[in-house]
């Protein structure tokens, strides 16, 4: 696997990682019972995103010093634009959260505990899938054409099924659970166990746990291939995740209150996955800059954004 990432970027990068989460974790009391303010989540999510172009930055410098401006350049936009897909496609995993926390009424003061372990969960799930999905698509270049087709699919699912959201009264895995283990009938403050009667029963906020990692997991599938249709550089490629990914919990908290807001989002997401879906189906015939991808993706991005504005707006001044 060719990447620009030596093993000191690698460290540091690692690094930068541990930093924000023990922060996050010890100075700022990410794991203890707490609710998250307005104030706070935006707090938070213009750090991620200052760091993350912190980053974007100091490798662009490091890269035109020594590869020279056009490498700098090249893998500069590329970590921008992998940035700005998977913070575009998390927004539609913060509203699964939304679902999954309403469906067990989980406290917002109870949430900022689930999301920190499920965040760390995604942080080692996805360095796992992208080093095989790097090794994979070196090996058989001929998985970037199946990632392409998943992705024009899955765009064009994400539209079909827009208005309709999962019943989770009927996932299989709460079914499964609830019939093989004791669960506890309301939650118990933020423990994920407790004995009753000498038997060890687990609440509901594991469940809710539980479904955050897997819904993490279905995203994975839809946003790792989206990436590698950016660049093939695992460096690149994981860099611009995790960041995304570790600024997820703020954004989500931010948004908490504001979901209702953007009913229009899937269909600006879905284009986003037809067009890179796309991109990648027709490499050998048409390539299409890093830098025009940019374009497109903030562009619609955008368009889906303002779309949703107007159309909460419209909806809220004809209400009764």
């Amino acid at each position: 696997m060719e990447s620009i990432g030596t093993w000191w970027m690698w460290v540091a990068f690692a690094v930068i990682v541990l930093a924000m989460l023990a922060a996050d974790l010890f100075l700022f009391k990410g794991g203890q019972q707490h609710r998250v303010s307005l104030r706070e989540a935006a707090a938070w999510s213009a750090a991620w995103v200052s760091v993350a172009m912190l980053f974007a930055a100091g490798l662009w410098w490091y890269l035109d010093v020594s590869l020279g401006r056009v490498v700098a350049n090249e893998k500069a936009v590329a970590f921008l634009t992998g940035y700005l897909v998977e913070k575009s496609l998390a927004v539609d995993n913060v509203f699964v959260w939304m679902m999954i926390f309403s469906y067990f009424a989980v406290p917002l003061e109870l949430q900022r505990r689930v999301l920190l372990y499920g965040i760390v969960g995604a942080i080692a799930l996805r360095t796992v899938l992208i080093f095989a999905g790097s090794w994979l698509v070196t090996e058989f270049h001929w998985l970037l054409y199946v990632f392409g087709a998943f992705l024009v699919i899955t765009g064009i699912k994400m539209v079909w099924f827009a208005e309709h959201d999962p019943n989770l009264e009927k996932n299989p895995f709460i079914r499964w659970i609830r019939n093989h283990y004791p669960i506890t009938e309301r939650l118990e403050g933020e423990r994920f166990f407790v004995m009753r009667d000498g038997v060890r029963m687990a609440t509901p906020l594991l469940l809710a746990l539980v479904l955050v990692e897997i819904s993490d997991v279905i995203f994975a599938v839809d946003s790792i291939p989206a990436i590698f249709a950016i660049t093939t550089d695992p460096f690149i490629v994981l860099t611009s995740n995790l960041f995304a990914i570790l600024g997820l919990r703020a954004m989500y908290f931010l948004l908490a209150d504001l979901g209702d807001r953007f009913s229009l989002l899937k269909y600006g997401l879905a284009a986003i996955l037809i067009f890179i879906g796309t991109k990648m189906l027709i490499v050998e015939w048409v390539k299409i800059p890093v830098m025009v991808s940019l374009g497109v993706v903030a562009v619609l991005l955008a368009l889906a954004v303002g779309a949703s504005l107007w159309h909460s707006a419209r909806e809220r001044a004809h209400a009764p």
